[in-house]
């Protein structure tokens, strides 16, 4: 079975490596990496993402959304904007990502910033909703703040919790809610003990795997330009981590992404 990279910064990579598009795709196909989906962090990048998935229409999907990072700049207009392109999305807009909270950096949580973060995320999630779309969640030191927004929502909507990296009970109470985890270059490093007890207790058909190139390098690779082709590392340490056999867990992996994303 072949990967499918659920978490990507792909207009970033091309910005950093100079490469083609057409050489990133073959570059991560020649790794299994059959499929990615593309996230957005701003109205800025809504019209590259379509155009390249549009390229590579088979290997390329796309979310957009509203990055918490990136809180101070986004306006109100912006969700207008998010909307009427989401009216107007190609098939292969399968997501609103990448949305979420982020309480890591402390200037975002100033000047009524945490309660901009918040309504930001309540509509996208009410968009996602609107639209029937899967929603890829950004969450750093935010988990406890962020699972009343998705019971509120609705239980009937289903994403992934990007990048986890809390603990057990918070990674359960997320699955409860029937979103998946996202497993990245974190379970790459050794000293990542609660991330990759986590993930080795969680079951199988909850987790998803995602590079978030070209951020969060692995163990090996530091200080480089992450690739969607390193998700094959991710998968080894997946497998050393896990009892079932790496066929089954690549297999389930896979469906777990298709079904996800309806591709």
């Amino acid at each position: 079975m072949p990967f499918f990279d659920t978490h990507i910064h792909l207009d970033y990579l091309q910005q950093e490596t100079g490469e083609t598009l057409a050489q990133l795709v073959e570059h991560a196909e020649q790794a299994g990496v059959q499929k990615m989906l593309m996230v957005g962090v701003s109205v800025d990048h809504f019209s590259t993402l379509a155009q390249m998935a549009a390229m590579y229409p088979e290997q390329l999907y796309y979310g957009l959304g509203l990055h918490p990072l990136y809180i101070k700049q986004h306006t109100y207009a912006d969700l207008d904007s998010l909307q009427q392109a989401l009216e107007k999305r190609s098939f292969n807009c399968c997501a609103v990502a990448e949305i979420g909270l982020d309480r890591a950096v402390a200037t975002l949580l100033e000047d009524g910033l945490w309660e901009k973060q918040c309504e930001f995320l309540e509509m996208q999630l009410m968009l996602a909703k609107q639209y029937g779309l899967t929603v890829s969640l950004h969450s750093r030191k935010a988990h406890d703040q962020l699972i009343p927004f998705l019971r509120y929502i609705s239980s009937s909507m289903y994403g992934i919790i990007h990048g986890f990296s809390g603990s057990y009970q918070q990674a359960t109470r997320f699955v409860d809610l029937g979103y998946k985890i996202g497993v990245g270059g974190t379970i790459t490093y050794q000293r990542a003990n609660k991330t990759r007890d986590v993930i080795r207790r969680l079951p199988l058909d909850c987790l998803v795997l995602e590079t978030d190139a070209p951020d969060m390098p692995i163990y090996g690779f530091q200080g480089q330009v992450n690739r969607p082709e390193r998700i094959a590392n991710i998968f080894t340490h997946l497998c050393e981590l896990r009892a079932e056999k790496p066929e089954e867990i690549k297999r389930t992996i896979w469906q777990n992404s298709c079904k996800l994303f309806s591709v």
